[in-house]
């Protein structure tokens, strides 16, 4: 691997955020959550989690510009479950949702674990992922229309969430473990090598300061 590669690959791990994520529910079309990962990769979110209740989640398109390849995408079957699972890792959940009880999604505070909810393109989030959630969040919108693209909202939430990220230097220190700091940045050094490791069932083997394998 080129040292500098390497060292660009270090620099971008070191600014992911794992307490901040995003979930997809029912998001059907692949240049939507190609667009939302795509966001995500630029904010410095680590993972997305997608569910869809009709049929497996869509692949990308291009619209994601290879970002998928540094965002990991978690699958769910059920939206019930997605949202257990993330409040029981201590996130909050809001839900992009119209209701009486929505507030500004800039009141919002994103510098503790949050899980930001985007429902179907044309529906919305769902009833039950509704009631489920900590909190619903709206855009003000001052036109006739009265919704965003569900990626195009995506990213004006996300980058509120980086903008105060940003104020409390979250970025300026390693906020993943060291143990998956490592794994990872083998997958994205030697993603071809991680692979046969993988099928094999074997652990990765250690890099040098420069990136190497060590023999």
């Amino acid at each position: 691997m080129i040292p500098r590669r390497y060292e660009r690959l270090k620099q971008v791990l070191s600014k992911r955020q794992p307490d901040l994520t995003v979930v997809t529910e029912d998001v059907h079309k692949p240049h939507n959550l190609s667009a939302i990962i795509r966001t995500c990769d630029a904010v410095g979110v680590f993972a997305v989690h997608g569910v869809n209740s009709n049929s497996k989640v869509p692949t990308y398109s291009q619209v994601a510009q290879g970002s998928e390849k540094w965002v990991q995408l978690h699958t769910h079957n059920h939206i019930k479950t997605a949202i257990a699972d993330l409040q029981d890792s201590n996130f909050k959940i809001y839900a992009a949702h119209l209701s009486p009880e929505a507030i500004d999604y800039r009141d919002i505070d994103y510098t503790l674990p949050t899980a930001i909810l985007l429902g179907a393109e044309k529906h919305g989030v769902s009833e039950l992922a509704a009631e489920l959630v900590d909190g619903h969040i709206i855009i003000p919108m001052m036109g006739m229309v009265q919704s965003l693209n569900v990626s195009v909202a995506a990213a004006v939430i996300l980058f509120e969430a980086q903008r105060q990220r940003l104020a409390a230097q979250m970025y300026d220190r390693v906020n993943l473990d060291p143990e998956t700091f490592n794994h990872v940045l083998f997958e994205w050094g030697y993603p071809e090598l991680a692979a046969m490791y993988q099928r094999q069932g074997k652990a990765y083997p250690a890099l040098d300061e420069y990136g190497n394998i060590r023999n």
